[in-house]
């Protein structure tokens, strides 16, 4: 084995206590050797993405974060401490994803020594990560860690939507917070693939930003004829499938309401129970954690449900998944390119000014940590 790491190693932790406190703390830990087969990661970039900051804050409210010495504490109401109660006395490690460089390599994986890969498995919020060679994805010369570390769980989704979508036989898409980084992604590959795609945006300023892009169907919730243009826009593109990341209030009823305007539209004979058409929703996201409102006037034939991109990943099969990812590779300068408001350090993840602001559900408000830093 090759190496040139150091013997200890600092790692994010959050752990929520039988005194009903999530303490967020870096740890220090000893820095793993990596067996045969295994590689070393020095990580220096690492996104904060929101399913990072559902395991690392859990129910907590980051407004109450407050620092006891090198650690940040946020107690939890009874409410929130009831809900995460199976969690008591866990620590966990965050960060989905990060990307790096390669410091240490078992004997058959020697290869990889000084090589920057990027990295999906959890517990990236670390100075180092040891992982199996295998699952490391060898980032081409020239792209350094920024441009890598989002190689997987936005990127990914988008295409897992979209094979998601030829799965199911549908033929166009709805996207709901559709500004985000993901989003922006979503309208390139559909640019790329031909695929009719309805854009759903909170702001006017969102929607030029997506028309900007080239999008042809944007539509801002916040306008007051937005009802009148989703219909509109579903009509025009015919889309039976929607994946919404906001989860609560009714925009997933109204946007079933707008496929089935469109499908009864098309139809020749007159039912009560509505089009026969298929009509899917799928939610992935909780940028609004209230309830999900449906209002059923959208006839009998629907679905909504939760998704995620793992299960349709294995679902797609080995092969079909390392496609997935040579395409990501080959756009990660491009199509699937990340930007990012800020970086910062492990530690300032932890002052409670900047673990508010990376809860902040804004467009362009993405944050990059730099372990390394």
């Amino acid at each position: 084995m090759s190496s040139s790491a150091p013997d200890r190693s600092l790692q994010m932790t959050s752990t929520l206590t039988a005194a009903g406190d999530l303490v967020l703390d870096l740890a220090t830990v000893q820095t793993p050797a990596p067996g045969p087969d295994e590689v070393l990661i020095q990580i220096e970039a690492t996104p904060v993405n929101p399913s990072d900051l559902g395991v690392l804050l859990g129910p907590a409210d980051p407004a109450r974060a407050r620092r006891e010495g090198a650690r940040t504490v946020i107690p939890l109401s009874p409410a929130a401490l009831k809900a995460a109660s199976r969690r008591l006395g866990h620590t966990l490690t965050i960060g989905n994803e990060g990307a790096g460089l390669v410091i240490a390599a078992g004997d058959q994986a020697r290869d990889l020594l000084g090589r920057r890969v990027a990295l999906l498995g959890g517990g990236m919020y670390a100075q180092h990560r040891l992982a199996k060679a295998a699952d490391c994805l060898v980032l081409p010369e020239g792209t350094t860690a920024a441009e890598g570390a989002a190689a997987f769980v936005n990127p990914l989704t988008v295409l897992a939507m979209i094979e998601t979508m030829r799965l199911e036989g549908h033929t166009a898409l709805v996207h709901t917070a559709a500004a985000s980084n993901l989003g922006q992604m979503l309208v390139k590959v559909c640019a790329e693939d031909q695929i009719p795609l309805v854009n759903v945006v909170r702001r006017p300023e969102q929607a030029e930003l997506l028309r900007g892009l080239g999008a042809e169907h944007v539509c801002d919730s916040s306008a007051p004829g937005f009802d009148d243009d989703l219909r509109a826009a579903v009509a025009a593109t015919a889309a039976t499938l929607a994946f919404d990341a906001i989860g609560g209030g009714r925009i997933a009823s109204q946007i079933l309401a707008a496929m089935e305007a469109a499908a009864t539209a098309r139809m020749t004979d007159f039912s009560v129970y509505g089009s026969i058409e298929r009509k899917q929703v799928y939610i992935y996201g909780v940028l609004d954690t209230g309830p999900t409102e449906l209002l059923r006037n959208f006839g009998m034939t629907w679905n909504v449900g939760g998704w995620l991109m793992p299960p349709i990943l294995m679902r797609l099969g080995p092969e079909r998944a390392a496609q997935l990812r040579q395409r990501v590779l080959a756009g990660l300068k491009t199509v699937f390119a990340s930007h990012y408001s800020r970086e910062i350090s492990l530690a300032e993840l932890l002052e409670p000014e900047v673990l508010l602001a990376s809860t902040r559900k804004a467009t362009g408000e993405k944050l990059l940590i730099n372990p390394t830093r």
